[in-house]
């Protein structure tokens, strides 16, 4: 069992990530939970993972694998975090209350008044996507109107010159 969440961990956050395959993977929760009828596993209560210098902090992650029946490593499909979400690689940091990996697409999502900081310059909005190929992001603003008829949150971004 072990070993399997190993492998699948070490193919999906290591990718999901960018980090050396080398690295290895340390995950602490409160939980865990192998649902080999849904090719999922759940880490539930203060999630820490870690590899290289990548982190990931959150309630819950849920890692989705794809259907690879008979193969001892498993491919990530997408990997799901809920709750108090923090990411953190070098000197970004992202933060959220929810964090979806598109594995295909090699693509992060941060929702739920997502942050993110790199050094001490600061952009936020409601959603973030992060291109880990491209190495580029995009922010996008709440469009929803607030209960008082307002428009919905803009990007903001503060950025310290030097």
């Amino acid at each position: 069992m072990l070993a399997l969440v190993a492998g699948v961990l070490a193919s999906g956050i290591g990718s999901a990530v960018a980090a050396e395959a080398k690295d290895p993977i340390h995950i602490e929760a409160d939980r865990m939970v192998s649902l080999n009828t849904s090719n999922t596993i759940l880490f539930s209560g203060n999630v820490d993972a870690r590899q290289g210098d990548v982190r990931i902090l959150s309630d819950e992650m849920t890692v989705y694998y794809k259907d690879d029946s008979g193969q001892e490593q498993r491919e990530i499909d997408k990997l799901q975090c809920i709750g108090n979400v923090e990411m953190t690689r070098g000197d970004w940091r992202g933060t959220g209350q929810r964090m979806d990996y598109l594995a295909d697409e090699r693509k992060v999502i941060i929702t739920g008044d997502a942050k993110a900081w790199q050094g001490e310059n600061l952009v936020a909005g409601a959603t973030m996507h992060y291109y880990l190929d491209q190495g580029r992001s995009e922010v996008f603003g709440d469009q929803q109107k607030t209960p008082d008829g307002q428009g919905g949150g803009r990007v903001k971004a503060t950025i310290i010159p030097r």
